[in-house]
């Protein structure tokens, strides 16, 4: 979906630092986070995510270049926007992953950036994005067994992993995070190990619902999902001492277990229970905003810019967005499974 270029005045922001009227969608939700996909690329091929095979990666000239990642980064931050969250693919494979961290926390509005990764090559950027100014890592590992780590991955790399998460922690970042797609029959009975990890360490591990997603785009209630209430149910079982705390939007139901530095956390990402407090907008990494990870609609950011368009020209694509943003997941996958599966055949073309 696009904006006619000619029907809109054409003024710029760039050397302005207003705050303009904040992102606020029909249901009064605030979007002040925006998740923003730096590659389509991955080193790993985990099961839920990308074919063995790999996909039919699209060509540099068609993804976003630093300058453009940065001039949304600053179009964001006029509206509102305070978090922002670098993706993939895996955005370790980007070089210009530091610059872009730094450049985006020197952003007038800006407050904090985090990187989402699998945390396989984090020991090679560690001390770049510490320096960066860096928030917080969140960094995906879906089991602590070697060999269930390389069934759901296609690849090896366990170890290296958990190298990365304590050097992570060992560099002082304000927040890391390690995120567990739950599984039935595959890694659910790690729960309590993946607890432990928050005894004697300042993270946080969260439980994620199974979003059964493949290269067809299918999206059902598989055999795998086990759902937040059920995970909950588990915890309480486990520990007597859980106590209820404060998390972010997206944790649903977070914890912290009596004696444990850190604490653990269940996020509802089939079930949706967390839509009414969403306040995210994601940006792929070709350019595309989409107002829902579950919406097949997309809103074309790229091309406007190298459209030559202005700065309020991409708010108002923004805010056309924003506008259209169904209640909840289960609204969205309704409206948009036929188009999902013509636009975007991986998880990893939408963004984690």
């Amino acid at each position: 979906m696009s904006v006619n270029l000619k029907e809109l005045p054409a003024f710029s922001m760039k050397h302005d630092t207003r705050t303009l009227p904040a992102l606020v969608d029909r249901y009064g939700r605030v979007f002040n986070y925006a998740r923003i996909a730096l590659n389509e690329r991955c080193n790993l091929r985990c099961t839920y995510c990308m074919p063995e095979e790999g996909i039919d990666f699209q060509p540099p000239e068609k993804l976003l270049n630093k300058d453009e990642i940065l001039r949304l980064v600053r179009v964001l931050a006029t509206l509102g926007v305070k978090k922002i969250r670098f993706t993939g693919g895996e955005p370790t494979l980007r070089k210009d992953l530091s610059e872009l961290v730094s450049a985006s926390l020197n952003t007038p509005g800006v407050e904090e950036v985090f990187v989402t990764t699998n945390g396989l090559l984090l020991h090679h950027f560690v001390d770049d994005l510490k320096e960066a100014g860096l928030t917080g890592l969140n960094i995906s590992l879906d089991s602590l067994q070697a060999d269930r780590f390389k069934k759901i991955t296609r690849r090896t790399g366990l170890e290296q992993t958990l190298d990365n998460i304590r050097l992570a922690l060992e560099k002082g970042f304000a927040s890391v995070k390690i995120n567990v797609v739950l599984m039935r029959g595959f890694n659910d009975d790690e729960i309590e190990q993946f607890c432990a990890l928050t005894r004697d360490a300042k993270l946080t591990v969260r439980f994620i619902e199974f979003m059964p997603f493949d290269a067809k785009q299918l999206w059902c209630d598989g055999d795998y999902l086990i759902r937040a209430k059920d995970i909950v149910a588990t915890l309480h079982g486990l520990y007597d001492g859980l106590v209820a705390d404060k998390g972010s939007e997206t944790e649903h139901h977070h914890y912290r277990i009596t004696g444990h530095l850190g604490s653990v956390a269940v996020i509802p990402a089939f079930t949706r229970s967390l839509c009414q407090n969403c306040n995210r907008i994601r940006v792929t990494a070709d350019g595309q905003l989409r107002n829902c990870l579950y919406s097949g609609t997309d809103y074309d950011l790229r091309d406007l810019m190298r459209n030559n368009a202005s700065d309020e020209q991409l708010v108002c694509q923004i805010r056309e967005a924003v506008g259209a943003k169904a209640i909840d997941g289960i609204e969205a996958r309704e409206r948009s499974v036929s188009k999902v599966a013509v636009s975007r055949i991986s998880m990893t073309q939408i963004g984690g």
